[in-house]
C-alpha cells in the first residue's frame, strides 16, 4: 500500500483522473459480464434441439413453455415471439421474430463500445500525464536552481513514467475485456440469426403442411 501512496503522490494529479475512467471501466466489465455470461446467454445447440422436436410433434405450448423457463435468456426471447403466432401467417411470424431481435440485439451490445473508449481515455490520459511530466523535467534543467535541478528532474520522469504505466494498467484490460466480450456478443447473436432462421422455416413448414389445428398456442 505504501509503494501504491507513493506512486500516486509523485506521479501527480493525472494518477488521480485516470481513476475516473478506470472505475468506469471495471463497473461496466463486471456489469457485461453478468449480462452476457449469466443472464442472456444460453446453450443455444440443446435448447434448439428441444425445441424443433417439440415443434415438429406439433406440440407449440410445451415449446413456448420451455421458452418460458428461461425468460431473461436472449435466444428463447425470439424463439417465443415465433412460436406464440405459429397459428398467424407466415408474413406474421417473420415480424414478430424480427421485431424481437431488433430490442434484444442493442441489450446485448449495450456498453460495449463504451468500454473501447475508457481504454483510449485511460491510454490518452497517461500520455498527456507524460508530456507533462516532460515538460516539468526540461523546464527544471533550463530555469531550476543547479542544485535543485536533480530534484525537478525526478519529480517530471517520475509523472511522466507513473502516468504511462497506470494508464496502460488500466487501458489494456479494458482492450482486452472489449475484445472477449464482444465475442461473446457476437456469437449470441450470430445463435439468434441462426436459430431464429430455422424456428422460421420449420413454422412455415408446418403451416403449409395444415398441422396448425392439432395444437394451440399462447
Amino acid at each position: 500500500m505504501q509503494e501504491i501512496a507513493k506512486a500516486f503522490s509523485d506521479g501527480g494529479i493525472f494518477m488521480y483522473v485516470i481513476i475516473l475512467p478506470s472505475v468506469a471501466g471495471l463497473a461496466i466489465m463486471i456489469e457485461r459480464i453478468v449480462a452476457l455470461y449469466f443472464k442472456y446467454n444460453i446453450n443455444a445447440h440443446a435448447f434448439m434441439a428441444q425445441i424443433q422436436k417439440l415443434v415438429m410433434a406439433n406440440n407449440i405450448d410445451r415449446a413456448i413453455k420451455l421458452c418460458n423457463a428461461a425468460p431473461n435468456r436472449a435466444l428463447p426471447m425470439v424463439i417465443k415471439a415465433g412460436l406464440t403466432r405459429a397459428n398467424k401467417d407466415e408474413v406474421e411470424i417473420s415480424n414478430a421474430i424480427e421485431e424481437t431481435i431488433l430490442e434484444i440485439a442493442p441489450k446485448i451490445q449495450k456498453r460495449l463500445v463504451q468500454l473501447q473508449g475508457v481504454a483510449n481515455v485511460s491510454a490518452l490520459l497517461g500520455l498527456l500525464g507524460t508530456i507533462v511530466g516532460l515538460i516539468q523535467a526540461f523546464s527544471a534543467l533550463e530555469n531550476a536552481a543547479p542544485d535543485q535541478r536533480s530534484a525537478y528532474l525526478a519529480r517530471g520522469i517520475s509523472v511522466a513514467m507513473y502516468t504511462t504505466a497506470f494508464g496502460l494498467i488500466v487501458a489494456v484490460p479494458c482492450i482486452s475485456a472489449h475484445l472477449f466480450l464482444s465475442a461473446t456478443s457476437k456469437k449470441i447473436i450470430e445463435d439468434i440469426d441462426l436459430y431464429s432462421v430455422k424456428l422460421e422455416n420449420l413454422l412455415i413448414a408446418r403451416l403449409r403442411s395444415g398441422q396448425t389445428g392439432l395444437g394451440p398456442t399462447r
